[in-house]
């Protein structure tokens, strides 16, 4: 089942249970979704998202919400940062699994081979191979401080 229709399934379930919160996000979802997809039209072509594009969609969701909350308690706003903590804990139900730092490692490792990696100067093909092999897995700023480690 791909994410999108997942996400459909939810909505209807959100729905009939009368779980507005997590109707709301779910919603807020599908429309950053929706935009996306309208965003990217071409000449006529009506493109659908696959799964590695929600999942795209759904990192900058989490991103924007973690940045939000902490500026709504540096500000002394708890009501709208819980408010944003419970539309990340929605969120990160459709993410994969996270993954170790060990995992991260042998995953840079491998990544630094196949480029033929071997200096800080190849820091760009190394995160350009992770972040298509760690797609939504794994934080890409922790993955950028293990090349950098591991590259000098």
């Amino acid at each position: 089942m791909s994410l999108k229709t997942r996400l459909l399934d939810d909505v209807k379930t959100a729905m009939k249970s009368g779980d507005k919160e997590k109707l709301a996000t779910l919603r807020l979802i599908q429309a950053a979704i929706k935009q996306g997809e309208i965003d990217g039209r071409g000449a006529g072509d009506r493109p659908e998202f696959d799964d590695a594009q929600v999942l795209a969609v759904l990192e900058k969701m989490l991103k924007q919400r973690r940045d939000s909350i902490t500026q709504f308690e540096a500000a002394g706003r708890q009501d709208l940062a819980d408010k944003e903590k419970s539309e990340v804990v929605v969120i990160e139900a459709y993410m994969p699994a996270r993954m170790s730092e060990a995992e991260v490692d042998a995953l840079v490792r491998e990544a630094m081979a196949e480029t033929g990696a071997a200096g800080a100067k190849d820091m760009g093909k190394v995160m350009a191979a992770m972040k298509q092999k760690a797609a939504g897995r794994a934080d890409m700023q922790l993955v950028s401080a293990r090349v950098k480690a591991l590259l000098a």
